[in-house]
């Protein structure tokens, strides 16, 4: 299994903890300290040695970030993770604020007290995260102070060591692009924004850039690592060689420079002073590097990750690739949802169903030859009330039966070499009641209204995101998640810049891969997610129209539950669609089928019997 069901955090240890922080602090001469769920990239997952917060408070979600001042703690958590964050933190030490509509720049202005000094690991916050923090304090009379040793990493006892994992190359067949090609890339980019170098601090773009993967985080298949890459094409990679084979050094060796991680401060002062320009991205790179050029006599040129939007703009062997991953996946959940159906309510519980679809994707990767690296994030499973944890975690502790009357969501996905995938279904356990049907409706009608749209170059995930919500709002419901976030190929299925959400500002190109996934969670009673993976198409000329328009192939194949629909909130179109769609998945994954598994599959799928035919 790829996946663990262990208690992870224990919140009793958060009032210890805590202490001795504050008694570090009250040593450095520091009135606070903040401590952000993330490493030295700014990564969303990262490797069990950076989990920082979670040590300190005992909150397992991949985004929070606590400020601990003299006389109260607080952690900020978004909409996905607050029932979670209420679970698993001591309410007696921590209070918990909202990360969206009170993030800590925000908090500050209203809470730091005049000659306050706030302490803070330069490595573990972005240029931008800096700025707005010094910003607000400053306004308040209040200091960021930059530490140079980190508390947590001293007082975390029994810390993990930094991962080792091997490095391999992907192969080309599946990227699409030669490394060399892409750096001659990025090369002419880095010089065309004014710069002389460029500091990639993502390791999806170092993985993306180079043609490499690695296993140095959970479920993501990225080698922690960091890149200065160069106008003049003299470029230089940090990355431990102990995670090298041979052959994975030899292949690197001809592209740049192989230097330890620890030689990066080194050779970045080394540029600074030579006069360098370095291209920083403000929303990735760490404030300890905007310090090690500025302070070194360099030039930090304020521009996005010239990986970034190359990455997410997938080529067509990327494309390929993805659509025959979802091919394979789409069987290996067809299989799960047979099997659960088979089930009797009260019979099964949350692990043994992570662990049926685990083995389902294991098999089918077997008979195609194509094996499951991995799953791509820890599956969310939950029954009844769990469901309504928007990211809740199955341990052998929460574990519940998938009881008579409740409704079961499933959230999971696969990490493939040729694709990542990421696919959302809820189902009812017995008989659905009318309000949750009611409900299931207008968050399948949400999905529908985005998988069915036209949109003209230029449209960005924040313009569209509404449209998701629209049949929610009308009764008077809503969901406290984005719409949509990107997904990598064979690299991390939270994937940016590209959203569908309120704050998505990056326009959305040919190429982007999204999920699509609205919701809706009744607090104690009962969560509905339904999530399909798609693709941004070419702008094509429509019939008897004066604009070209953008448009979305779905990616993923699965049936929806026939059982949970109300057939007159969707309209004619809708409905035709969700016909068409079911025709689909009969068509392209019941030739991977066989037995009661494709009986099942053809009666899930059939033509609704509403609908003219």
């Amino acid at each position: 299994m790829f996946q663990t069901f262990d208690e992870v955090s224990d919140p009793t240890l958060g009032a210890g903890r805590v202490a001795q922080l504050r008694e570090w602090l009250a040593a450095k001469n520091l009135d606070g300290f903040i401590v952000p769920r993330s490493d030295e990239h700014q990564g969303e997952y990262v490797a069990e040695r950076s989990e920082r917060l979670k040590w300190l408070t005992g909150f397992t979600g991949s985004a929070g970030v606590v400020i601990v001042l003299s006389g109260r703690a607080v952690l900020f958590v978004d909409g996905r993770y607050t029932l979670q964050a209420r679970q698993q933190v001591d309410p007696a030490v921590f209070s918990i604020e909202s990360l969206v509509t009170n993030p800590p720049p925000d908090w500050l202005k209203e809470n730091a007290g005049k000659g306050l000094r706030l302490g803070f690991d330069p490595w573990l916050h972005t240029i931008s995260e800096v700025k707005a923090l010094r910003t607000a304090l400053e306004a308040k009379g209040a200091e960021l102070v930059a530490v140079e040793n980190n508390p947590i990493d001293e007082l975390w006892t029994d810390q993990p060591d930094a991962p080792l994992q091997p490095v391999e190359i992907h192969p080309n067949a599946f990227a699409g692009e030669l490394a060399k090609e892409k750096l001659a890339r990025l090369a002419a980019a880095i010089a065309a924004d004014g710069a002389t170098h460029a500091v990639l601090t993502d390791p999806s773009s170092l993985a993306w850039t180079f043609n490499i993967r690695g296993n140095d985080v959970p479920h993501t298949p990225l080698a922690l690592g960091f890149a200065i890459l160069a106008a003049d094409g003299a470029h230089r990679i940090f990355i431990d060689k102990r995670k090298l084979p041979i052959e994975p050094i030899a292949y690197l060796t001809q592209l740049a420079d192989i230097s330890p991680p620890s030689a990066l401060e080194t050779d970045l002062i080394a540029l600074a002073k030579t006069g360098a320009r370095v291209a920083l991205d403000p929303a990735l790179a760490a404030e300890q590097l905007r310090l090690l050029v500025t302070d070194n006599g360099g030039t930090v040129v304020e521009v996005t990750d010239p990986a970034r939007i190359p990455r997410a703009t997938k080529n067509a062997a990327e494309l390929a690739g993805s659509r025959a991953a979802h091919h394979r996946d789409g069987a290996a959940v067809v299989k799960m949802l047979a099997w659960l159906d088979r089930q009797q309510p009260g019979t099964i519980d949350e692990i043994r169903t992570v662990e049926q679809l685990e083995g389902f994707r294991r098999a089918v990767g077997e008979e195609t030859q194509m094996p499951l690296r991995d799953v791509s994030f820890s599956t969310i499973s939950g029954s009844g009330a769990n469901g309504a944890i928007m990211h809740y975690r199955v341990s052998r502790a929460t574990n519940r039966v998938l009881a008579d009357g409740e409704l079961f969501l499933i959230d999971s996905g696969g990490q493939y070499q040729d694709g990542t995938t990421d696919i959302t279904r809820t189902v009812p356990v017995g008989t659905p009641t009318d309000e949750m049907k009611e409900r299931y409706t207008l968050v399948l009608k949400g999905m529908i209204r985005i998988s069915m749209l036209r949109f003209p170059p230029g449209t960005r995930g924040s313009d569209i995101d509404a449209i998701a919500r629209a049949a929610l709002w009308q009764h008077g419901l809503d969901f406290a998640h984005g719409t949509g976030h990107g997904v990598g190929s064979y690299l991390s299925v939270h994937e940016g810049p590209q959203r569908i959400s309120k704050t998505g500002t990056q326009k959305l190109l040919p190429g982007m891969i999204l999920s699509n996934e609205p919701g809706y969670y009744k607090e104690g009673h009962y969560g509905i997610r339904l999530e399909n993976l798609i693709l941004v198409t070419p702008e094509e000329a429509v019939a008897g129209g004066d604009n070209a328009m953008h448009g979305f192939e779905t990616l993923t194949l699965a049936p929806f539950d026939r059982r949970m629909l109300q057939p007159d909130l969707l309209n004619k179109d809708e409905l035709q669609w969700l016909d068409a769609y079911h025709a689909r998945v009969l068509a392209e994954i019941g030739p991977m089928l066989d037995g009661e598994n494709l009986a099942w599959l053809d009666k899930a799928a059939a033509p609704l019997p509403h609908l003219p035919h």
